[in-house]
């Protein structure tokens, strides 16, 4: 500004090419994330869905191995007499 040089003020300048940093990395990735997603994808959802099937089986057969119908079932595998009411 045409005036004399002040003691104690600093000025710090951020280069153009580092204002931006992350310009362009959503729409980068809506169109090449994606397709990277897409072909590894046979490599993760296989054992995913293997994985979440046998949960459900488990989830499921220990919801009825804790039923009646489930102690019931169990006793008669056991060779226990059972009396129904």
């Amino acid at each position: 500004m045409g005036g004399p040089k002040q003691k104690g003020i600093t000025q710090y300048i951020l280069s153009p090419y580092r204002q931006k940093p992350l310009k362009g990395m959503l729409s980068g990735y809506l169109f090449h994330g994606i397709r990277r997603l897409g072909a590894q994808a046979p490599y993760f959802v296989p054992p995913f869905a293997i994985g979440y099937a046998v949960y459900q089986w488990g989830k499921a057969k220990d919801h009825f191995n804790n039923s009646k119908a489930g102690h019931i079932a169990a006793m008669k595998a056991a060779g226990e007499h059972h009396e129904g009411h």
